[in-house]
């Protein structure tokens, strides 16, 4: 009986304590589901102004519905049609330039044997992350500005006898200067998820290469690289999933009257309607549509990766 008793205790002890940790967890997360209910999820009745003309007088439940006239008139509207033109073509190329580069720069980081000049390499390709927009715009315009100040026309003036150049004044620029200063800016911090998906490969599988007489290239290309396969399937599905948005402020900060033609994106472009002509039942109806083109985007982009490599987000 005395046995029987101290098993019984003990369990009622363990469920008391299994009863305290699971409120201790639920306390825990309960300010991120508050956080994640208060602004994910209560302004989604904002979704309604898509389909109603909307008005400050009237309010959101007050304004008159007009079913979805809001949506004909941007897709009958010339100008939103070159800025869809101008996000998906901004887009392709950061895709193309922009998500590679930092695979490629964890590959050669990883070909490092020195630690020291490793880290210090990581550590200064880190650092443009963490500068705003607003500073990293701020350099650009500064380098390639005609100006004394140019640096990039001062060596061309210099070295080439080149007359200075206004490349932010001319629209084929654009688009390279965008993506490279987004390179710039990101492709160290990107590549953390690939240089932590290559610290965790066997280096057995290295050693057994060798000795069967594979050299590196072939190592990258057998061990590497299919090791990497699942994390770059997944972020390029996050990647093509948002090729209808595009960050707002390098774009806001780069542009220029006379590049709009081929630097007004959507984000921008919704700024203007929404903010600036106040149009909010408009910018809210392209920014919902935007939402459903993302989410056909990730389903078709995660159907064609798993065909392709076997790896998706679900």
């Amino acid at each position: 009986m005395t046995k029987t008793n101290t098993i019984q205790k003990s369990n009622k002890i363990g469920k008391r304590s299994g009863r305290s940790r699971l409120i201790l967890l639920c306390l825990m997360l309960a300010p991120a589901v508050l956080l994640l209910f208060v602004f994910n999820y209560i302004p989604m009745y904002g979704i309604i102004i898509a389909f109603k003309d909307y008005n400050l007088f009237g309010g959101v439940f007050g304004s008159p519905w007009v079913g979805l006239k809001n949506f004909e008139y941007f897709f009958t509207d010339p100008t939103f049609w070159r800025v869809m033109r101008n996000t998906i073509t901004i887009n392709f190329y950061d895709i193309i330039f922009g998500f590679f580069s930092p695979i490629i720069f964890a590959l050669l980081l990883n070909e490092i044997s020195k630690l020291k000049f490793k880290k210090a390499i990581q550590t200064v390709s880190y650092m443009p992350n963490f500068f705003s927009w607003v500073v990293v715009s701020g350099l650009v315009l500064s380098f390639l500005s005609p100006e004394q100040n140019g640096l990039l026309n001062i060596f061309l003036t210099r070295v080439f006898g080149i007359e200075p150049i206004y490349f932010m004044a001319e629209k084929n620029n654009f688009i390279r200067v965008a993506v490279i200063a987004d390179i710039w800016k990101g492709v160290g911090f990107s590549s953390i998820l690939y240089i932590a998906t290559l610290a965790g490969i066997d280096p057995a599988l290295y050693e057994a290469s060798a000795v069967d007489g594979a050299n590196r290239l072939q190592m990258t290309w057998h061990i590497t690289l299919p090791s990497l396969l699942p994390i770059i399937s997944i972020m390029l599905i996050f990647r093509v999933a948002n090729i209808f948005g595009i960050g707002f402020e390098r774009i806001y900060l780069l542009q220029n009257n006379l590049t709009r033609e081929v630097s007004e994106v959507i984000s921008t472009y919704t700024y203007s309607m929404g903010i600036e002509k106040a149009m909010f039942s408009k910018t809210t109806a392209i920014g919902l549509a935007q939402s459903l083109l993302g989410l056909i985007m990730v389903y078709s982009s995660n159907r064609l990766a798993k065909k392709i490599s076997g790896y998706g987000i679900y």
